[in-house]
């Protein structure tokens, strides 16, 4: 059964390196073969005690492709790193699938298309880090399902329409950055109810409303709050533990 699951995950692995067609250091391309085992392939992580692919880490490495459906298949997967480079088209739905993901870092590349709104089962994730690509569309409801959201990264993309309601129940949610897009409304009141917030960064978008006076009162573990480049209205009672810019 072992090699069976193993098999699996190198089938999954090897669909991935067909989408890359620019591989500059040839890492992938000499080193992910048969001739190796799937557990000693460059940027790959293996479990211990059951030998299934654990993490994949390919960030930095310049990599030019898409990224297949297949990588849904590596069902043992904790933690995915494909940022910094330059992987384009849209985000594959079956990523979902991946139930055990605590870390999606897919930032700094040029993906496009919307965030699948999928991706609310994947309650696991801690850190969410989608930031500096291409991606349209709003910020899905659905996101307000994973449960244990510690960072959602955004910045820098061309989502626009509302922030959501349901974001405010992201109880453990520590940072929000969100800059640099197309969101416009108000910041739902609620959202002030997540005590565990420690940055809210969104400049640069086309929020409005006005903002509770006392909001750094509110948030009790609020360290940085950014809000310049909006137009919102009010005055914020500035608090002496929190680096403050809505200006």
């Amino acid at each position: 059964m072992i090699v069976k699951n193993l098999t699996t995950d190198q089938h999954a692995l090897l669909a991935f390196k067909h989408q890359i067609i620019i591989d500059p250091h040839n890492i992938l391309a000499d080193n992910w073969t048969t001739n190796y085992p799937v557990c000693n392939w460059a940027g790959v992580s293996c479990a211990a005690k059951h030998t299934r692919v654990r993490a994949l880490n390919l960030s930095n490495m310049n990599l030019t492709g898409t990224i297949p459906p297949q990588l849904g298949n590596l069902s043992f997967l904790v933690s995915l790193n494909l940022s910094h480079n330059n992987f384009h088209d849209h985000l594959p739905r079956e990523l979902a699938q991946l139930n055990r993901l605590e870390l999606n870092d897919l930032s700094s590349n040029f993906l496009n298309g919307e965030i699948p709104s999928c991706f609310g089962r994947l309650d696991k994730v801690l850190h969410l880090i989608l930031a500096n690509n291409n991606l349209t569309g709003v910020i899905p409801p659905s996101i307000a399902n994973m449960s244990n959201l510690e960072n959602f990264y955004l910045k820098n993309n061309l989502v626009h329409g509302n922030i959501p309601y349901e974001m405010s129940k992201l109880m453990k949610l520590k940072t929000l950055r969100l800059a640099k897009n197309q969101l416009s409304g108000s910041i739902p009141a609620a959202i002030y109810n997540i005590s565990a917030l420690r940055m809210i960064s969104l400049p640069y978008n086309n929020l409005s409303g006005s903002l509770p006076k006392k909001i750094c009162h509110h948030l009790l573990n609020l360290e940085a709050l950014y809000l310049y480049e909006n137009e919102f209205s009010g005055q914020i009672q500035e608090s002496s533990t929190v680096n403050v810019r809505h200006q």
